[in-house]
């Protein structure tokens, strides 16, 4: 036996904590409670959550919904003009707490749209020096180095963090599509080209722009693509990688630590990645369906993928289901609507036939087969991730896309953990180490 595998069993002997322990002396795996709920850790005035409803002294399963700052997330989507984007007012709400004035609005576009710059030679330097297929990790390493560049980097005080915050929302776009860029070139052989970002366009097509080799995208493409973000800037407040945000802000450490913090945990394929395996399930599911509007065939080999015998065994459909949703997920009953105009434009209403047979029959075998009652929908990745395929967006960007929506919601939390809290986040850990005695 090497020593590797000698260390690994030595880990697993002294490191493994049984269920029993935890229920023993109450605690909450995973801050989880035996119901599936999340401990509460604190206190935020950003955004709220809600799944259940107490009805006659009872917890009921309701359609989910979800508030940006007291507004409903569906009704503020709605409320975005046909003919606009709305990336830039919503991360004005999230960060300031008010819908901007039109003026408002104007300014905070344009400060944006100034701070889509990055240090001179920065791109060729830093996301070219070494490239790689994880853009996330090329992100984090780019955000941990732009602090060099800041010469303010430890002041804490709320101004300057709401710089240093607005200055990686403006350029986490850059930092994602160069490093895919880079990594495409150098590692797949393919053609490079940076396009830098123009200033009168929006968050959204200045993405699309910065990825297309000719620069062209439609209307309804960043349409889409800027309803995504939107839906994806925040979530309650009790996600993993907000946590991580809100822990790493509560020690006093700074702005791109905290952020970096926050990529690492987003990218674990338990959090951000979900539509990654939703997409590969459904390339799965393709292949072995030869009708996509046979609402049998397709029932059987979704009770094939529940039964552990089709595409990775694990017994799961992908994208139905939430850790807080039960009956809907409002992401996705808003984003839906767009996703369906978006398969009209690129003809790909078949597709979109079988994503929707999947939705009907999929929470029919899973509460059947897994008896699970309080209600099971797709949630919001069920579909970003066929809508990104549309796009044309490569699968190595699923999730630096999250990211570059989710900035917001972080620096939003960010900046209320410095004015609201002021006190260091330490949980407590029950230990159940026997104690050993030495012969001396």
């Amino acid at each position: 036996m090497g020593y590797i595998e000698k260390y690994r069993d030595l880990c697993v002997e002294n490191d493994t904590i049984s269920d029993e322990l935890f229920k023993e002396y109450g605690v909450n795996r995973g801050l989880r409670d035996i119901n599936g709920n999340g401990v509460l850790t604190g206190l935020t005035n950003i955004s709220k959550i809600e799944s259940f409803r107490q009805e006659n002294g009872k917890r009921v399963p309701c359609d989910g919904r979800l508030w940006y700052r007291g507004y409903d997330v569906i009704d503020w989507v709605k409320s975005i003009p046909e003919d606009s984007f709305g990336f830039e007012k919503t991360a004005y709400l999230l960060l300031f707490g008010k819908i901007p004035e039109e003026e408002e609005e104007k300014e905070f576009t344009d400060l944006i749209a100034f701070g889509r710059e990055l240090p001179t030679n920065f791109t060729r330097d830093v996301i070219m020096k070494a490239p790689g297929k994880d853009i996330m990790n090329s992100m984090t390493r780019s955000i941990l180095t732009l602090a060099s560049y800041d010469d303010y980097l430890n002041s804490n005080e709320v101004g300057n963090v709401i710089r240093q915050c607005l200055n990686l929302i403006s350029v986490f776009p850059m930092l994602a599509a160069y490093g895919y860029h880079a990594y495409n070139h150098y590692e797949n052989d393919g053609s490079m080209y940076i396009h830098r970002p123009k200033p009168g366009l929006s968050t959204a097509e200045n993405l699309l722009l910065m990825l297309r080799p000719n620069q062209k995208y439609t209307f309804l493409e960043a349409k889409v693509l800027d309803v995504a973000l939107m839906l994806h800037m925040e979530h309650g407040g009790g996600n993993n990688s907000t946590f991580t945000t809100r822990v790493v802000t509560s020690s006093g450490s700074d702005t791109y630590s905290s952020i970096a913090a926050a990529m690492s945990s987003l990218k674990g394929p338990k959090h951000g990645g979900a539509n990654i395996k939703v997409m590969e399930m459904m390339n799965d599911i393709r292949e072995h369906i030869h009708d996509y509007s046979d609402k049998e065939e397709v029932r059987n080999y979704l009770s094939k993928i529940l039964d552990g015998e089709a595409f990775d065994h694990k017994g799961l459909i992908y994208g139905m289901g939430h850790a807080v949703y039960s009956l809907s997920d409002p992401r996705e009953r808003v984003f839906k609507s767009f996703v369906e105009k978006l398969s009209v434009e690129k003809h790909r209403e078949a597709d979109m036939t079988l994503y929707n047979n999947i939705e009907v029959l999929a929470p029919e075998l899973i509460a059947k087969k897994r008896k699970i009652y309080k209600g099971v929908s797709p949630n919001v990745d069920f579909y970003s991730g066929f809508v990104y395929e549309m796009l044309d967006i490569p699968m190595e960007l699923y999730t630096p896309i999250f990211a570059i929506a989710r900035i917001v919601g972080w620096s939003a939390h960010r900046i209320e953990e410095i004015i609201g809290m002021n006190k260091i986040i330490r949980p407590s850990y029950k230990s159940v180490m026997k104690e050993k005695k030495l012969d001396v």
